[in-house]
């Protein structure tokens, strides 16, 4: 009996150790939890978004709670508003953009593009909107009105992608190939990728929901790398899918728990960034974030779920333009992160 029971203690320890190797060396990192200094009177509702520009400047879409009423819909509604905040490289407040507009609605992420446009994707309003440097709007995907008066319903599938190819339910996140492409992954109620030339035609959708290859079960962040390969965390099935610029199947990259966020940093070496802020795997505390070699390699990890500096609360947000300092957007501790990480 004491032999079992030694075996099946040797196994555990075992399997514990070979968990841990999977996730590769914890990394070392400091945090300034509060880089961002606001007005008086302004402060962050639950951070979607954050990203950076060229220049360092430092753009957060976030939700407000302020309540607005939906009018001229089939049934008036309540719902939260959201705004869009840009702050210099210093964290200095610099302005607020779009402020009142028509589809901001619930924020749900924000990017910007190789020529330093601002956009951000808003999950209630189901639209994916442009701002130029200069805070106009310059290009509307998705549409608002359809989104509230028709019920949510997932897109009727067929050979050529998805009916209602510029329509989204409730969409995550927005990338952009080498070519200007505007890919959308249309992730909750729908779950698929969406592909528009950079004008904002569509060309085309991929995806249904499932577990098959090629399979999504709510789309959650997507990234594109130097050589137009897509990637698209896929986080109820626990993975990162890769695709062709086409939607065409390559790979997938697995245990770094339920990805949400995701980011690939710049420059001749490129690593994939990826949150496992809502852990569904029995890994510690969960919470942390992976980095990788776009081959799927783990290089490591940090970060554990919690409310402290240096934990996260349900990081939705990942932007990544130098490899080791990453600003990380929160929408369980409602704050931006700025992390400095002990890495090459």
């Amino acid at each position: 009996m004491r032999r079992i029971r030694l075996l099946c203690c040797a196994s555990l320890l075992a399997g514990a150790l070979l968990t841990a190797q999977d996730r590769g060396d914890e990394i070392q990192f400091h945090s300034n939890a509060d880089p961002l200094k606001f007005p008086t009177g302004l402060s962050l509702g639950e951070t979607a978004g954050v990203a950076t520009d060229s220049h360092g400047n430092v753009f957060v879409y976030t939700r407000t709670g302020h309540p607005t009423i939906s009018i001229g819909t089939a049934r008036p509604f309540a719902h939260g508003g959201s705004r869009l905040f840009e702050f210099d490289k210093l964290g200095n407040f610099v302005r607020e953009i779009g402020k009142d507009t028509y589809g901001f609605l619930e924020a749900q992420q924000v990017r910007v593009d190789a020529h330093d446009n601002i956009w951000i994707v808003d999950q209630m309003s189901s639209m994916v909107i442009e701002f130029g440097q200069d805070a106009r709007v310059k290009l509307l995907l998705g549409r608002k009105t359809e989104a509230e008066t028709v019920p949510a319903r997932a897109l009727t599938p067929s050979a050529g992608g998805g009916a209602q190819s510029d329509i989204f339910n409730r969409p995550t996140d927005v990338a952009w190939d080498s070519a200007g492409n505007i890919y959308v992954a249309d992730g909750l109620g729908n779950s698929r990728i969406a592909k528009f030339d950079k004008n904002g035609k569509f060309i085309k959708s991929w995806g249904t929901r499932g577990t098959a290859n090629g399979q999504f079960m709510d789309v959650r962040g997507i990234a594109i790398d130097a050589k137009d390969n897509v990637y698209v965390a896929d986080a109820g099935n626990k993975r990162i899918q890769v695709f062709d610029a086409d939607g065409n199947y390559k790979s997938q990259i697995a245990k770094v728990g339920s990805p949400a966020a995701v980011c690939i940093t710049p420059g001749a070496h490129q690593y994939l960034y990826a949150s496992n802020s809502n852990p569904v795997d029995d890994i510690d505390t969960g919470g942390e974030i992976y980095r990788t070699e776009l081959d799927g390699t783990i290089l490591g990890h940090f970060g554990k779920a919690g409310k402290l500096s240096t934990e996260f609360g349900t990081v939705n947000a990942i932007d990544c333009r130098s490899n080791s300092e990453l600003y990380v957007g929160e929408i369980g501790n409602w704050r931006v992160q700025k992390l400095s990480l002990s890495v090459r």
